[in-house]
């Protein structure tokens, strides 16, 4: 389609993602607090969804649907920055 354009989110360490495909950015020391969230994590690890971007230790996970394929990335940035810089790119 004409016009239409593509924003990208980047999520650390030179890794990029499409920001429509995030659905929901989550501060990795909250999940500890909800065991329906660690259930969710588990899962995730089990069924092979979970992609580590750094070596550095992870600050929020990015839950997408890629593909009608949920992908959650272990990011070394703050969920509260991620969600600015998607935040900037809506408006």
């Amino acid at each position: 389609m004409e016009g239409e354009f593509s924003v990208f989110l980047h999520i650390g360490s030179d890794r990029e993602i499409l920001a429509k495909s995030v659905v929901s950015i989550l501060n990795i020391s909250t999940i500890e607090k909800s065991k329906i969230t660690q259930e969710f994590i588990q899962t995730a690890k089990e069924k092979g969804w979970i992609e580590s971007i750094s070596q550095d230790s992870p600050k929020s996970i990015i839950i997408t649907e890629e593909n009608e394929k949920t992908i959650l990335y272990l990011s070394p940035i703050s969920s509260v920055t991620l969600q600015r810089r998607i935040g900037n790119t809506l408006t």
